[in-house]
């Protein structure tokens, strides 16, 4: 959910509509390294995905036994989301929501809660949703929450400038009782990436694994 360029749109639902109408697709249609790496030990369950984008976190954890809810802004990566979904078997497994975050209030609570690069270029309440994501957890379940930890050194515009709040941040921001949760990780973790030109590159992927004590 992050943009390397100054938005020429200000309405969240327009900017990320035609993000994604504009463009095809836009996003490796692989599942994010740290979903995996975090998440691929747990029992399967319920999970509620924020900002599912087009759906690739969504359907590697619906291929993998979960009931998934993935929640975006935009019906087109929605669509592609569904497509996805149903080439690989598992339309079954999820129900798609149109919403946007900034309002939308999480029925009912999930084993697994994930906000992925949930950072945006147009005016978003980040920390209101990640708080509501937290309460949306079920007593033993998990959430997870990845960001940039740093621009990447391509980035120009809105990127370049921001603030990429370090996993301590994050944790400190969601207000949660000491006594109810445990941390798993909360770390600065590499990934190998590819600049736009072909650049290869190393990131630094801002990583929070919480779970809910039972």
């Amino acid at each position: 959910m992050t943009s390397e360029h100054e938005p020429t749109l200000t309405d969240p639902a327009e900017f990320w509509e035609d993000r994604y109408r504009s463009r095809g697709q836009v996003w490796s249609g692989r599942p994010n390294a740290a979903l995996e790496r975090e998440v691929g030990d747990l029992r399967p369950g319920t999970a509620l995905e924020l900002g599912s984008g087009e759906g690739a976190d969504a359907v590697w954890l619906a291929q993998r036994g979960w009931s998934v809810t993935a929640v975006d802004i935009s019906p087109t990566a929605l669509a592609l989301g569904r497509s996805t979904a149903e080439a690989a078997g598992v339309a079954d497994r999820i129900t798609w929501i149109e919403a946007d975050l900034a309002t939308w209030e999480p029925s009912g609570r999930f084993d697994l809660v994930t906000a992925t690069f949930l950072h945006s270029p147009v005016a978003f309440p980040r920390e209101e949703v990640l708080r509501r994501a937290a309460s949306a957890v079920a007593p033993g379940g998990t959430l997870l929450v990845v960001g940039h930890g740093g621009p990447p050194p391509w980035s120009t515009g809105h990127l370049g400038h921001a603030h990429f709040p370090t996993p301590e941040e994050v944790h400190a921001s969601l207000e949660l009782d000491a006594a109810e949760w445990e941390v798993h990780t909360s770390a600065l973790v590499p990934r190998a990436a590819v600049g736009p030109s072909g650049e290869p590159a190393e990131l630094d992927d801002s990583v929070l694994h919480l779970r809910r004590r039972p």
